[in-house]
C-alpha cells in the first residue's frame, strides 16, 4: 500500500507491479497519478489517524510504503507495533523524517553530524529573536513540515522576516505554527546522495550508494538535476559517511534521499527522505536500476545494482496554467531533441507552478545532457483542453 500516489509513488507502483506485487494506491485526491496504474485505489485524509487505521485494517497490506510527509505517523507506529503491517522503512523513520524538527535533532544532537546552525520557533517574535541572537542574515526559513520546498525562503535583511513567516505558515503541509530558521551555508553545490539499504547474500542489511546527484533549486523546489555530480574524493567519502550514519540509525530497507551541502571537502547534512527523491528522477535515464526499481527491490529483500549507465539530467515541466483537463503541446518537438525522454505525470489538475512532468536526457558529457533536458522541457507547452 502506497500512502501518497503522486509522480514518485506512481513509479514505485510500476516497479513493484513488474515484480508481481499487488498494489494499492492511496492519496488525498482522486485520480492521482499512482491511482491510475495501481490494482486498487482509495482516497482518504492520510493525516487523520482514524481514517488511516480503518483503511489499513480493512485492506491488510503486507507492506505500507509512505510516499509523502503528511501522514498520521503515530497510527503507523501503533499498527506496526501490533504486528498488523510492516512500514517502510520503519514507522519510527517515517515519524522522525516527516517533520524537520525530528530529523534535524537526530542528526545534529544525537548523531553529532555537521549541520547548519538552526533554531525552531513558534512565533514571529521567536523567529526574530533567533535571528538576532546568533543565526544572523542571510538565513533560510522553512515550515517544520512541507514538501517540494513549499513555504521555504531565504532572507537577507529584517524587512523580509514578516513575509518569510507568512509564507512558511501558508506552505506547511499541516496546520502547525512552527518553523525552522537555519543559518545560510555558503556552499559550492548541493547534492542528493541516494542511499540504499538492501539485504546482502547473508541476509544482513548492506548500504549501497548511487552516484551523487547535483541539482538546482528555486524557492526550495528542484528545477533541474544531473548525475553524476563531480566531487573531490574526500568530500564524497565524507558525504557517504554522513548518509550512512543517518540511515543506519533510521534502519529498515529501501531508498533514502539524503540531501547534503558541499564546500570544498566540507560536508553538511540538510535533510533526508526515507523514500525516492524528486531530484532522483534523473535515474530513470542514468542508472541501470532507477531509484524506484531500487526501492521496490530493497523493500522486497531482492538484490540491487546502483551502477550508473550513463551521465544524465532532468528538467522540470511546470503546469504554467491553472485548471483541470490539461493537454501538452510540443511533445514531438521535445522528443526531437537528441537522446531525450519525457515523463508526463497525468495529474488531473494543473497549477502554474505545479510539477506536471519532467524531461530527461543522456550524454557522455553531463553538461550536454543538462542542456538537452532543459531544451526539451522548454518545448512542452501545457494548456487547458477547452
Amino acid at each position: 500500500m502506497l500512502l501518497g500516489s503522486g509522480e514518485l509513488g506512481k513509479e514505485v507502483l510500476i516497479a513493484l507491479q513488474r515484480l508481481g506485487v499487488e498494489t494499492i494506491a492511496v492519496d488525498r485526491y482522486a485520480d492521482a497519478p499512482g491511482q491510475q496504474v495501481a490494482h486498487h485505489a482509495h482516497t482518504v485524509v492520510m493525516s487523520d489517524p482514524a481514517q488511516l487505521k480503518a483503511l489499513i485494517r480493512a485492506e491488510k497490506p503486507d507492506l505500507v510504503v509512505p510516499e509523502i510527509e503528511a501522514i498520521a505517523t503515530q497510527a503507523l507506529e501503533e499498527l506496526e507495533a501490533a504486528g498488523i503491517t510492516r512500514v517502510i522503512p520503519t514507522a519510527r523513520a517515517t515519524r522522525l523524517t516527516m517533520d524537520r524538527e525530528g530529523i534535524r535533532r537526530l542528526a545534529a544532537e544525537t548523531l553529532h553530524q555537521p549541520t547548519s546552525p538552526y533554531k525552531f520557533c513558534d512565533s514571529l517574535e521567536e523567529l526574530q529573536a533567533a535571528i538576532d541572537g546568533g543565526i544572523g542574515y542571510p538565513c533560510v526559513i522553512k515550515p517544520v513540515m512541507s514538501s517540494s520546498g513549499k513555504g521555504q525562503s531565504k532572507i537577507d535583511d529584517p524587512a523580509q522576516v514578516q513575509a518569510a513567516w507568512d509564507y512558511a505558515m501558508a506552505g506547511g503541509r499541516v496546520s502547525h505554527n512552527r518553523i525552522i530558521v537555519e543559518g545560510f551555508i555558503d556552499f559550492d553545490y548541493e547534492i542528493t546522495l541516494l542511499t540504499v539499504r538492501a539485504l546482502g547474500t547473508d541476509g544482513q542489511v548492506e548500504t549501497h550508494f548511487c552516484a551523487p546527484i547535483g541539482h538546482t533549486q528555486r524557492a526550495g523546489d528542484y528545477i533541474e538535476s544531473w548525475q553524476p555530480q563531480a566531487m573531490a574524493p574526500l568530500a564524497l567519502q565524507r558525504a557517504q559517511e554522513v548518509a550512512k550514519a543517518i540511515t543506519d540509525n533510521l534502519g529498515g530497507q529501501g531508498v533514502f534521499g539524503v540531501e547534503l551541502f558541499i564546500k570544498g571537502d566540507e560536508v553538511w547534512f540538510s535533510e533526508v527522505s526515507p523514500r525516492p527523491h524528486d531530484t532522483g528522477m534523473v535515474t530513470m535515464i542514468s542508472q541501470w536500476q532507477n531509484e524506484f526499481e531500487l526501492h521496490a527491490r530493497a523493500i522486497l529483500g531482492l538484490p540491487v545494482d546502483t551502477a550508473l549507465r550513463t551521465p544524465g539530467a532532468s528538467a522540470v515541466i511546470y503546469g504554467q496554467v491553472d485548471g483541470r483537463g490539461i493537454v501538452f503541446d510540443g511533445v514531438e518537438e521535445a522528443l526531437r531533441v537528441p537522446q531525450t525522454e519525457l515523463r508526463l505525470f497525468g495529474k488531473p489538475e494543473s497549477f502554474s507552478n505545479r510539477r506536471m512532468g519532467v524531461a530527461l536526457a543522456y550524454d557522455k558529457d553531463v553538461d550536454v545532457a543538462l542542456q538537452r533536458a532543459n531544451e526539451a522541457a522548454r518545448h512542452i507547452k501545457p494548456r487547458l483542453d477547452r
